[in-house]
């Protein structure tokens, strides 16, 4: 591990290297890809990273920073549903790596939109602490290889500068233990009916 790279604050974590087209795993991720490389996304984060503008994600161990898209051209993966829309929506089963149990999903498939899609204003980086990357690595059998304080597991490209809520079906997964792929946080009901608002009018494009 390089020195340099233990003295910064953020790293991404293995687990988001999906998201980044260096990776032979972004060639199956349907979400949001960047051709940036990891190495120079990580370099851009860490130069604006500023501890004081951390927001709490949905537990403790999880929070969120926002930074100024302006050096990607990812654009927003996320839509209304309409009555002109909605029958393009479809549904699967998945999981985001193979110690997951599948869960059911919906989407709009992106080929199926027509519309130009715009260039995110922000990006939301998720990050999880040190400790709770140690211990879902410790169930599922990775190791990421890093002793910075903040890995980067989820990018999430948007328009507005705070957390989306999470989708439903995400709350519930986490809900499980950390050895079927959850992160062993108690479902909120509270938060869980914020999703569900938000959601059941939204669906991603993949």
């Amino acid at each position: 591990m390089a020195s340099d790279e233990q003295q910064q604050p953020l790293v991404v974590d293995p687990f988001c290297y999906r998201q980044f087209q260096e990776c032979d795993a972004s060639a199956n991720y349907a979400g949001t890809v960047f051709s940036t490389s990891i190495s120079e996304f990580a370099k851009i984060a860490n130069s604006r990273f500023d501890p004081n503008t951390l927001k709490d994600g949905y537990a403790p161990f999880c929070k969120h920073i926002f930074i100024k898209n302006d050096f990607t051209d990812a654009r927003v993966n996320v839509l209304p549903i309409t009555p002109e829309n909605e029958s393009l929506l479809r549904t699967r089963y998945e999981s985001r790596n193979e110690k997951e149990l599948p869960v059911l999903s919906r989407h709009f498939p992106r080929d199926a939109i027509t519309t130009p899609l715009p260039v995110a204003k922000y990006l939301d980086l998720i990050l999880y602490s040190r400790e709770q990357i140690r211990k879902e690595n410790a169930a599922t059998g990775r190791d990421s290889d890093s002793d910075a304080p903040w890995g980067i597991i989820s990018i999430k490209a948007q328009d507005v500068d705070f957390e989306l809520p999470m989708q439903p079906i995400t709350v519930m997964r986490n809900a499980l233990g950390v050895e079927e792929g959850g992160s062993g946080i108690s479902l909120n009901r509270a938060n869980y009916m914020a999703s569900h608002d938000y959601w059941k009018d939204h669906a991603v494009i993949l």
